[in-house]
């Protein structure tokens, strides 16, 4: 599938399929199967008794994982773009068993975050903001034996490459917060138009200040707030005191990144001001700022902020007239990811081998984790470069054809073994390319010769273990192949053995001749 960067798009576990949806209308959802995405699993729907108006309907179905350590969508998306990745999990007890599962989410060769519900009816929600380095990008769920993993919904929503930057790493959402909301529920599509989640949220030294005005009609504010969060605020009750924002993690290094939203709701008079600055832990943070109105201003953390306890303080400046606002905001904790994916060249090869194979045990990244090598490929790994594919065995798989030429694209290729096949075809010139290659094992296939001239050169000079077995007629049958490590010493052999043969021959009908 091609993904537009103005489309947003979700995978719905099960029955429930993938969800197109134009990023700026109202053109609502539209519905495809996720089986393009994801080759194992289980389609499910949880019980009837948790099939109610609490429970979102494209959350009745789900797909569950029995079988295999780890499984795995695979969505092509744009390079470089940043994605708001979103999975949900909903169990409604669909194994009827009453238990529920605890299982890894990994995105690409990466651990994203551990999946542990508390009971059958919980709903869980993992989120991310990341951006994908290749074309494609895979979610995988991992058993780690704590009982069957399972998905519900997976959402894909591009977001502006201007917006949720970080010096290094992704961003979990930690919370995202609409203050003294209007509604006093949860915003999201179609107000939201990248579907972000939106809590109200209160405090008790807050008063309220809204407009029914609509906030941003021309979105020139790269965030996109939906109008209805942006059209409240809180205010502090006392005109002198500050907003107060404190944070509490049990990880005192884990590192955050902010996002403050503004808009003024009230048009000031002449002698009216509203001007402030933000601190964090009693240090100057950002400011001053001048909310304007009906347009929303974004205050965010240009690096990651860390700490026990994060105590955020909004207060105005001296010259204001009018106390500090505060419409929405956002924490986000930073995601490191560290295990680097296989070299996008070697992905493409591989990938295009286990679909033409239909290996549905090469699951996710081909090399990464290293836990997770896919079986029968070898690897190699280094710090500063991303894995690469340096070996494949085949052997006795029972492939047919001829001998792919997307190996060619394994250009890293070390050790290579078709042996114990039903191969048919030439050997192709384009093995004796691969400048790395030091094992080829092609017996036991159907081959036909002659082989290229750089294999055999290359097993003459000893830098190519070559074993090979080749057809001597056309069409190939099992009973007719001549056993040899390539064609012409064969051939040569049997001459010298033919003129040896003669002679002997020559030597014995002249002296059977003589004695007469």
């Amino acid at each position: 599938m091609e993904i537009f960067e103005n489309f947003l798009f979700a995978l719905l576990g099960g029955f429930a399929l993938v969800a197109l949806v134009h990023a700026q209308n109202q053109s609502g959802i539209k519905y495809i199967s996720d089986t393009t995405f994801v080759d194992a699993g289980i389609s499910k729907s949880v019980a009837l008794a948790y099939q109610l108006e609490s429970l979102h309907q494209p959350l009745w179905n789900l797909r569950s994982f029995p079988e295999g350590k780890r499984n795995c969508y695979n969505v092509k998306l744009a390079k470089d773009v940043r994605y708001l990745i979103r999975a949900s999990f909903a169990h409604g007890d669909y194994d009827g068993k009453g238990t529920v599962p605890e299982f890894d989410l990994h995105l690409g060769p990466n651990k994203w975050e551990s999946v542990i519900l508390g009971n059958v009816s919980t709903i869980i929600v993992k989120e991310i903001i990341h951006v994908i380095s290749s074309n494609s990008t895979r979610v995988c769920l991992v058993n780690t034996g704590a009982g069957t993993p399972f998905i519900s919904a997976l959402e894909f929503r591009p977001l502006p490459n201007n917006t949720y930057i970080t010096q290094s790493g992704s961003l979990n959402t930690f919370i995202r917060m609409d203050v003294l909301s209007i509604t006093n529920q949860v915003v999201r599509y179609r107000d939201d138009v990248y579907d972000r989640s939106w809590a109200p949220y209160a405090y008790p030294q807050w008063q309220q200040i809204t407009t029914p005005r609509t906030i941003d009609e021309d979105r020139y504010n790269d965030y996109q707030l939906p109008s209805i969060v942006m059209r409240s605020a809180a205010t502090p009750k006392n005109k002198s005191e500050p907003l107060l924002i404190d944070l509490v993690h049990e990880d005192s290094t884990s590192k955050f990144y902010m996002y403050m939203h503004f808009a003024e709701l009230e048009e000031l008079q002449a002698n009216q001001s509203r001007q402030f600055n933000i601190s964090f832990n009693g240090n100057h943070l950002y400011g001053p700022v001048v909310p304007s109105y009906r347009h929303t201003t974004t205050a965010y953390t240009t690096s990651a902020l860390t700490g026990e306890k994060l105590q955020f303080s909004i207060h105005k400046t001296e010259n204001s007239t009018l106390p500090p606002i505060l419409n929405a905001i956002e924490f986000y904790l930073v995601q490191d990811f560290s295990q680097s994916e296989t070299e996008q060249a070697d992905v493409d090869a591989i990938m295009n081998i286990k679909s033409l194979y239909k290996r549905k045990d090469w699951q996710g990244d081909p090399c990464a984790p290293q836990a997770f090598l896919w079986n029968g490929l070898g690897c190699s790994y280094n710090d500063n470069d991303p894995p690469r594919i340096t070996s494949l065995n085949l052997s006795s798989r029972g492939l047919t054809g001829g001998i792919p030429p997307y190996l060619s694209n394994l250009t890293m290729i070390e050790h290579l073994d078709l042996s114990n096949n039903s191969l048919t075809g030439p050997v192709p010139e384009f093995l004796s390319k691969l400048q790395y290659l030091r094992v080829l094992n092609l017996t036991g296939n159907m081959l036909t010769g002659p082989l290229p001239a750089g294999l055999v050169e290359r097993s003459k000079n000893g830098s190519l273990s070559l074993s090979v077995d080749l057809c001597s007629s056309y069409p190939c049958k099992e009973n007719n192949k001549k056993k040899n490590n390539f064609v012409f010493p064969v051939i040569a052999s049997f001459a010298s053995l033919l003129v040896v043969t003669l002679a002997i021959s020559a030597i014995y009908w002249r002296h059977k001749r003589l004695r007469k």
